[in-house]
Protein backbone atom coordinates (compact mmCIF):
# COMPACT_ATOMS: atom_id res chain seq x y z
CA UNK A 1 0.00 0.00 0.00
CA UNK A 2 2.77 2.37 0.93
CA UNK A 3 4.73 1.44 -2.19
CA UNK A 4 1.68 2.16 -4.37
CA UNK A 5 1.39 5.64 -2.89
CA UNK A 6 5.06 6.26 -3.54
CA UNK A 7 4.66 5.30 -7.21
CA UNK A 8 1.65 7.65 -7.60
CA UNK A 9 3.55 10.50 -6.01
CA UNK A 10 6.45 10.04 -8.40
CA UNK A 11 4.16 9.89 -11.46
CA UNK A 12 2.03 12.94 -10.54
CA UNK A 13 4.49 15.63 -11.76
CA UNK A 14 4.81 13.86 -15.09
CA UNK A 15 1.04 13.77 -15.54
CA UNK A 16 0.72 17.46 -14.70
CA UNK A 17 3.44 18.42 -17.21
CA UNK A 18 1.82 16.32 -19.95
CA UNK A 19 -1.53 17.98 -19.34
CA UNK A 20 0.02 21.43 -19.56
CA UNK A 21 1.83 20.57 -22.77
CA UNK A 22 -1.43 19.43 -24.35
CA UNK A 23 -2.92 22.88 -23.76
CA UNK A 24 0.02 24.92 -24.98
CA UNK A 25 -0.50 26.61 -28.39
CA UNK A 26 1.35 25.20 -31.36
CA UNK A 27 2.75 27.83 -33.74
CA UNK A 28 1.09 27.89 -37.20
CA UNK A 29 -1.90 25.78 -36.16
CA UNK A 30 -5.47 27.19 -35.87
CA UNK A 31 -6.73 27.04 -32.30
CA UNK A 32 -10.18 25.78 -31.45
CA UNK A 33 -12.22 27.62 -28.86
CA UNK A 34 -11.46 26.71 -25.26
CA UNK A 35 -13.54 23.95 -23.79
CA UNK A 36 -16.85 25.36 -22.67
CA UNK A 37 -16.42 28.50 -24.85
CA UNK A 38 -18.80 29.56 -27.63
CA UNK A 39 -18.77 27.28 -30.70
CA UNK A 40 -17.37 28.45 -34.03
CA UNK A 41 -19.87 30.43 -36.11
CA UNK A 42 -20.57 28.94 -39.57
CA UNK A 43 -20.02 31.55 -42.28
CA UNK A 44 -19.65 31.94 -46.03
CA UNK A 45 -16.64 33.80 -47.35
CA UNK A 46 -15.30 35.40 -50.51
CA UNK A 47 -11.96 36.96 -51.45
CA UNK A 48 -11.28 40.64 -51.96
CA UNK A 49 -10.57 40.77 -55.70
CA UNK A 50 -9.81 43.21 -58.47
CA UNK A 51 -12.16 43.17 -61.45
CA UNK A 52 -13.83 45.30 -64.09
CA UNK A 53 -17.22 46.46 -62.81
CA UNK A 54 -19.82 47.85 -65.26
CA UNK A 55 -21.39 51.10 -64.11
CA UNK A 56 -25.12 50.48 -64.50
CA UNK A 57 -27.81 53.04 -63.82
CA UNK A 58 -30.94 51.18 -62.77
CA UNK A 59 -34.62 52.03 -62.96
CA UNK A 60 -38.02 50.39 -62.89
CA UNK A 61 -39.23 50.38 -66.49
CA UNK A 62 -42.57 50.07 -68.23
CA UNK A 63 -42.80 48.36 -71.61
CA UNK A 64 -44.61 50.30 -74.34
CA UNK A 65 -45.41 49.52 -77.94
CA UNK A 66 -43.11 51.56 -80.17
CA UNK A 67 -46.24 52.68 -82.03
CA UNK A 68 -49.89 51.96 -81.29
CA UNK A 69 -53.14 53.00 -82.97
CA UNK A 70 -56.86 52.44 -82.50
CA UNK A 71 -58.19 51.81 -86.00
CA UNK A 72 -61.59 53.48 -86.41
CA UNK A 73 -63.85 53.92 -89.41
CA UNK A 74 -63.57 57.27 -91.20
CA UNK A 75 -66.88 56.72 -93.03
CA UNK A 76 -70.36 55.47 -92.16
CA UNK A 77 -71.35 52.05 -93.41
CA UNK A 78 -71.68 48.34 -92.77
CA UNK A 79 -68.54 46.51 -91.66
CA UNK A 80 -68.42 43.83 -94.34
CA UNK A 81 -65.23 41.95 -93.47
CA UNK A 82 -62.24 41.77 -91.14
CA UNK A 83 -59.71 39.75 -93.17
CA UNK A 84 -57.23 39.32 -90.29
CA UNK A 85 -57.35 37.32 -87.08
CA UNK A 86 -56.82 38.61 -83.58
CA UNK A 87 -53.14 38.46 -82.63
CA UNK A 88 -51.96 38.26 -86.25
CA UNK A 89 -48.72 39.94 -87.31
CA UNK A 90 -49.38 42.24 -90.28
CA UNK A 91 -47.31 44.40 -92.61
CA UNK A 92 -47.74 48.06 -93.43
CA UNK A 93 -50.48 48.46 -96.07
CA UNK A 94 -52.27 45.16 -95.30
CA UNK A 95 -56.08 45.47 -95.37
CA UNK A 96 -57.45 44.94 -91.86
CA UNK A 97 -61.16 45.80 -92.29
CA UNK A 98 -63.57 46.57 -95.13
CA UNK A 99 -66.55 48.95 -94.92
CA UNK A 100 -69.24 48.51 -97.61
CA UNK A 101 -67.71 50.53 -100.50
CA UNK A 102 -70.73 50.50 -102.88
CA UNK A 103 -72.33 53.81 -101.80
CA UNK A 104 -68.97 55.57 -102.07
CA UNK A 105 -68.19 54.00 -105.43
CA UNK A 106 -71.54 55.27 -106.66
CA UNK A 107 -70.77 58.78 -105.36
CA UNK A 108 -67.44 58.69 -107.21
CA UNK A 109 -69.10 57.58 -110.43
CA UNK A 110 -71.68 60.39 -110.14
CA UNK A 111 -68.95 62.99 -109.58
CA UNK A 112 -67.04 61.75 -112.63
CA UNK A 113 -70.24 61.92 -114.73
CA UNK A 114 -70.96 65.50 -113.62
CA UNK A 115 -67.46 66.54 -114.60
CA UNK A 116 -67.88 64.97 -118.03
CA UNK A 117 -71.20 66.78 -118.47
CA UNK A 118 -69.71 70.13 -117.48
CA UNK A 119 -66.72 69.57 -119.76
CA UNK A 120 -69.10 68.97 -122.71
CA UNK A 121 -70.99 72.14 -121.89
CA UNK A 122 -67.71 74.03 -121.60
CA UNK A 123 -66.82 73.10 -125.17
CA UNK A 124 -70.08 74.63 -126.41
CA UNK A 125 -69.64 77.69 -124.20
CA UNK A 126 -66.17 78.36 -125.57
CA UNK A 127 -67.52 78.08 -129.11
CA UNK A 128 -70.21 80.63 -128.22
CA UNK A 129 -67.58 83.01 -126.90
CA UNK A 130 -65.62 82.77 -130.13
CA UNK A 131 -68.75 83.24 -132.23
CA UNK A 132 -70.13 86.21 -130.25
CA UNK A 133 -66.73 87.83 -130.21
CA UNK A 134 -66.66 87.78 -134.03
CA UNK A 135 -70.27 88.93 -134.31
CA UNK A 136 -69.81 91.71 -131.78
CA UNK A 137 -66.75 92.94 -133.69
CA UNK A 138 -68.94 93.28 -136.79
CA UNK A 139 -71.76 94.72 -134.63
CA UNK A 140 -74.02 91.85 -135.64
CA UNK A 141 -74.35 90.70 -132.01
CA UNK A 142 -74.65 92.91 -128.97
CA UNK A 143 -71.96 93.32 -126.35
CA UNK A 144 -74.38 91.91 -123.78
CA UNK A 145 -74.67 88.62 -125.68
CA UNK A 146 -70.88 88.36 -125.73
CA UNK A 147 -70.64 89.01 -121.98
CA UNK A 148 -73.31 86.37 -121.26
CA UNK A 149 -71.35 83.82 -123.30
CA UNK A 150 -68.11 84.70 -121.48
CA UNK A 151 -69.84 84.41 -118.08
CA UNK A 152 -71.21 80.99 -118.93
CA UNK A 153 -67.73 79.89 -120.00
CA UNK A 154 -66.25 81.02 -116.67
CA UNK A 155 -69.09 79.40 -114.75
CA UNK A 156 -68.49 76.05 -116.39
CA UNK A 157 -64.74 76.27 -115.68
CA UNK A 158 -65.57 76.77 -111.97
CA UNK A 159 -68.06 73.90 -112.08
CA UNK A 160 -65.41 71.57 -113.48
CA UNK A 161 -63.01 72.60 -110.67
CA UNK A 162 -65.77 71.78 -108.15
CA UNK A 163 -66.38 68.47 -109.90
CA UNK A 164 -62.69 67.61 -109.53
CA UNK A 165 -62.84 68.40 -105.80
CA UNK A 166 -65.91 66.18 -105.42
CA UNK A 167 -64.16 63.40 -107.31
CA UNK A 168 -61.17 63.66 -104.96
CA UNK A 169 -63.49 63.60 -101.94
CA UNK A 170 -65.30 60.56 -103.31
CA UNK A 171 -61.96 58.81 -103.90
CA UNK A 172 -60.86 59.53 -100.32
CA UNK A 173 -64.15 58.21 -98.91
CA UNK A 174 -63.87 55.12 -101.08
CA UNK A 175 -60.28 54.53 -99.90
CA UNK A 176 -61.41 54.87 -96.28
CA UNK A 177 -63.70 51.91 -96.81
CA UNK A 178 -60.53 49.79 -96.73
CA UNK A 179 -58.80 50.19 -93.34
CA UNK A 180 -55.10 49.36 -93.78
CA UNK A 181 -52.18 48.94 -91.38
CA UNK A 182 -50.16 52.18 -91.06
CA UNK A 183 -47.10 50.21 -89.89
CA UNK A 184 -45.91 46.67 -89.22
CA UNK A 185 -47.47 45.38 -86.03
CA UNK A 186 -49.66 42.95 -84.13
CA UNK A 187 -53.45 43.08 -84.29
CA UNK A 188 -55.18 43.24 -80.92
CA UNK A 189 -58.61 42.01 -79.88
CA UNK A 190 -61.42 42.98 -82.26
CA UNK A 191 -64.08 45.23 -80.74
CA UNK A 192 -66.65 45.31 -83.57
CA UNK A 193 -67.79 42.24 -85.51
CA UNK A 194 -68.60 42.15 -89.24
CA UNK A 195 -72.23 42.97 -90.04
CA UNK A 196 -72.44 45.92 -87.66
CA UNK A 197 -73.10 49.43 -88.92
CA UNK A 198 -70.22 51.67 -87.98
CA UNK A 199 -70.04 55.45 -87.93
CA UNK A 200 -67.10 57.80 -88.23
CA UNK A 201 -68.20 59.56 -85.03
CA UNK A 202 -68.08 56.37 -82.92
CA UNK A 203 -65.58 56.20 -80.06
CA UNK A 204 -65.09 52.44 -80.26
CA UNK A 205 -62.33 51.25 -82.57
CA UNK A 206 -62.74 48.39 -84.98
CA UNK A 207 -59.47 46.90 -83.73
CA UNK A 208 -56.14 48.06 -82.24
CA UNK A 209 -52.70 47.69 -83.79
CA UNK A 210 -49.36 47.83 -81.93
CA UNK A 211 -45.76 47.66 -83.09
CA UNK A 212 -43.87 45.18 -80.90
CA UNK A 213 -40.75 44.61 -83.03
CA UNK A 214 -38.96 46.75 -82.02
CA UNK A 215 -40.51 47.75 -78.72
CA UNK A 216 -39.87 50.54 -76.21
CA UNK A 217 -39.19 50.75 -72.47
CA UNK A 218 -39.42 53.96 -70.43
CA UNK A 219 -37.87 54.25 -66.98
CA UNK A 220 -37.12 57.14 -64.58
CA UNK A 221 -33.67 57.85 -63.11
CA UNK A 222 -32.48 60.47 -60.60
CA UNK A 223 -31.84 63.90 -62.09
CA UNK A 224 -28.28 63.91 -60.69
CA UNK A 225 -27.26 61.47 -63.43
CA UNK A 226 -28.38 63.77 -66.25
CA UNK A 227 -24.84 65.00 -67.14
CA UNK A 228 -23.50 61.43 -67.30
CA UNK A 229 -26.43 60.34 -69.48
CA UNK A 230 -25.95 63.25 -71.87
CA UNK A 231 -22.24 62.45 -72.11
CA UNK A 232 -23.03 58.80 -72.90
CA UNK A 233 -25.57 59.83 -75.58
CA UNK A 234 -23.06 62.22 -77.15
CA UNK A 235 -20.66 59.29 -77.60
CA UNK A 236 -23.34 57.10 -79.21
CA UNK A 237 -26.36 55.11 -78.11
CA UNK A 238 -25.44 53.45 -74.78
CA UNK A 239 -26.68 49.88 -74.21
CA UNK A 240 -29.66 49.13 -71.99
CA UNK A 241 -30.53 45.73 -70.53
CA UNK A 242 -34.05 44.64 -69.56
CA UNK A 243 -34.43 42.15 -66.68
CA UNK A 244 -37.40 40.45 -65.08
CA UNK A 245 -39.01 42.01 -62.03
CA UNK A 246 -36.92 39.77 -59.75
CA UNK A 247 -33.78 41.15 -61.49
CA UNK A 248 -32.47 37.64 -62.25
CA UNK A 249 -33.32 36.88 -65.89
CA UNK A 250 -32.20 39.03 -68.79
CA UNK A 251 -35.05 39.55 -71.27
CA UNK A 252 -33.44 41.59 -74.03
CA UNK A 253 -30.62 43.97 -74.95
CA UNK A 254 -31.39 47.37 -76.45
CA UNK A 255 -30.09 50.90 -76.71
CA UNK A 256 -31.03 54.23 -75.22
CA UNK A 257 -33.14 56.23 -77.67
CA UNK A 258 -33.61 59.55 -75.91
CA UNK A 259 -34.49 61.28 -72.66
CA UNK A 260 -37.51 63.38 -71.81
CA UNK A 261 -37.49 67.12 -72.39
CA UNK A 262 -38.19 67.97 -68.74
CA UNK A 263 -37.40 66.76 -65.23
CA UNK A 264 -40.32 65.71 -63.05
CA UNK A 265 -40.14 68.29 -60.26
CA UNK A 266 -42.32 66.22 -57.92
CA UNK A 267 -39.93 63.25 -57.89
CA UNK A 268 -36.64 64.77 -59.04
CA UNK A 269 -36.33 62.21 -61.83
CA UNK A 270 -36.08 62.30 -65.59
CA UNK A 271 -37.66 59.70 -67.86
CA UNK A 272 -35.54 57.78 -70.38
CA UNK A 273 -36.73 55.81 -73.40
CA UNK A 274 -34.91 52.78 -74.80
CA UNK A 275 -35.71 50.52 -77.75
CA UNK A 276 -35.29 46.74 -77.91
CA UNK A 277 -35.42 44.36 -80.90
CA UNK A 278 -37.71 42.02 -78.93
CA UNK A 279 -36.95 39.20 -81.36
CA UNK A 280 -38.21 36.56 -78.89
CA UNK A 281 -41.28 38.62 -77.88
CA UNK A 282 -40.32 38.50 -74.21
CA UNK A 283 -41.26 42.15 -73.75
CA UNK A 284 -44.97 43.02 -73.83
CA UNK A 285 -46.77 46.36 -73.52
CA UNK A 286 -47.70 47.13 -69.93
CA UNK A 287 -45.03 44.79 -68.50
CA UNK A 288 -42.78 46.00 -65.67
CA UNK A 289 -39.06 45.32 -66.07
CA UNK A 290 -35.82 46.31 -64.38
CA UNK A 291 -33.81 48.46 -66.79
CA UNK A 292 -30.03 48.85 -66.59
CA UNK A 293 -28.34 51.65 -68.52
CA UNK A 294 -24.58 51.13 -69.01
CA UNK A 295 -22.78 54.43 -68.41
CA UNK A 296 -19.26 52.98 -68.44
CA UNK A 297 -16.94 50.45 -66.76
CA UNK A 298 -14.63 50.84 -63.75
CA UNK A 299 -11.53 48.85 -64.68
CA UNK A 300 -9.39 46.90 -62.18
CA UNK A 301 -11.12 48.11 -59.01
CA UNK A 302 -11.04 46.40 -55.63
CA UNK A 303 -14.37 44.68 -54.99
CA UNK A 304 -16.26 42.57 -52.48
CA UNK A 305 -19.77 41.12 -52.71
CA UNK A 306 -22.41 43.61 -51.64
CA UNK A 307 -23.62 41.22 -48.94
CA UNK A 308 -20.25 41.48 -47.17
CA UNK A 309 -20.62 45.18 -46.36
CA UNK A 310 -22.41 45.92 -43.10
CA UNK A 311 -23.74 49.21 -41.76
CA UNK A 312 -22.39 50.27 -38.39
CA UNK A 313 -23.47 53.19 -36.25
CA UNK A 314 -21.03 55.59 -37.87
CA UNK A 315 -19.31 53.67 -40.67
CA UNK A 316 -19.44 50.72 -43.05
CA UNK A 317 -17.46 47.62 -42.13
CA UNK A 318 -16.68 44.04 -43.10
CA UNK A 319 -15.43 41.00 -41.18
CA UNK A 320 -12.02 39.80 -42.33
CA UNK A 321 -11.14 36.15 -41.66
CA UNK A 322 -7.69 35.71 -40.09
CA UNK A 323 -5.41 32.65 -40.55
CA UNK A 324 -6.37 31.39 -37.07
CA UNK A 325 -10.05 31.21 -38.10
CA UNK A 326 -11.05 34.31 -36.14
CA UNK A 327 -12.56 37.46 -37.61
CA UNK A 328 -11.52 41.09 -37.38
CA UNK A 329 -13.91 43.98 -37.91
CA UNK A 330 -12.53 46.35 -40.57
CA UNK A 331 -14.00 49.76 -41.37
CA UNK A 332 -14.18 50.35 -45.13
CA UNK A 333 -15.10 53.09 -47.58
CA UNK A 334 -17.33 52.16 -50.53
CA UNK A 335 -16.98 54.14 -53.75
CA UNK A 336 -19.98 52.54 -55.45
CA UNK A 337 -22.34 49.63 -54.90
CA UNK A 338 -24.40 48.21 -57.78
CA UNK A 339 -26.25 45.67 -55.67
CA UNK A 340 -23.89 42.83 -56.62
CA UNK A 341 -20.39 44.22 -56.17
CA UNK A 342 -19.22 46.92 -53.77
CA UNK A 343 -16.18 48.87 -54.95
CA UNK A 344 -13.84 49.42 -51.99
CA UNK A 345 -11.83 52.63 -52.00
CA UNK A 346 -10.23 52.22 -48.57
CA UNK A 347 -9.84 49.64 -45.80
CA UNK A 348 -9.05 46.33 -47.56
CA UNK A 349 -6.32 44.70 -49.60
CA UNK A 350 -6.51 42.30 -52.50
CA UNK A 351 -6.54 38.65 -51.44
CA UNK A 352 -8.06 39.12 -48.00
CA UNK A 353 -10.94 36.81 -47.16
CA UNK A 354 -14.14 38.43 -45.94
CA UNK A 355 -17.40 37.06 -44.55
CA UNK A 356 -20.41 37.27 -46.87
CA UNK A 357 -23.02 35.36 -44.85
CA UNK A 358 -23.47 34.79 -41.11
CA UNK A 359 -22.34 38.23 -39.86
CA UNK A 360 -25.31 38.63 -37.52
CA UNK A 361 -23.72 36.23 -35.00
CA UNK A 362 -20.22 37.65 -35.23
CA UNK A 363 -18.21 40.05 -33.13
CA UNK A 364 -14.59 41.14 -33.26
CA UNK A 365 -12.36 38.12 -32.50
CA UNK A 366 -15.06 35.46 -32.87
CA UNK A 367 -14.11 32.01 -34.16
CA UNK A 368 -15.67 30.90 -37.43
CA UNK A 369 -16.00 27.76 -39.51
CA UNK A 370 -16.20 28.22 -43.26
CA UNK A 371 -19.15 26.39 -44.78
CA UNK A 372 -19.09 27.98 -48.24
CA UNK A 373 -16.31 29.65 -50.19
CA UNK A 374 -17.72 31.88 -52.92
CA UNK A 375 -14.47 31.92 -54.90
CA UNK A 376 -14.28 28.11 -55.02
CA UNK A 377 -17.93 27.83 -55.98
CA UNK A 378 -17.41 30.30 -58.82
CA UNK A 379 -14.38 28.37 -60.05
CA UNK A 380 -16.24 25.04 -59.91
CA UNK A 381 -19.19 26.53 -61.77
CA UNK A 382 -16.86 27.87 -64.44
CA UNK A 383 -15.18 24.47 -64.88
CA UNK A 384 -18.54 22.69 -65.10
CA UNK A 385 -19.88 25.19 -67.57
CA UNK A 386 -16.64 25.27 -69.61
Amino acid sequence: MISERIRLAKALPTLIISALLCHLPVPGRAQAPAAGGPPAVPVSVAPVARKDVPNYLRGLGTVLALQTVQLRSEVDGVLLKVPVTEGQEVKQGDVLAIIDPRPYQAALDAAVARKQQDEAQLVAAKADVVRYTSLAARQVASQQQLEVAQAKDGQLIASIAMDEAQINTAKINLAWCFITAPFDGRVGLREIDPGNFVRAAEVSAVLPLSQLHPIAVTFPVPQDFLPAIQEALAAGRPPVLAYTSDDKTELDKGTLLTLDNAIDSTTGTIKLKATFPNARSQLWPGQFVNARLLLGTDAGVLTVPTAAVRHGQDALFVYVVQPNQTVTRKVVEVARDDGVNAIISKGLEEGQVIVTEGQSRLEDGAHVSIVKDASKEAANTKREGG
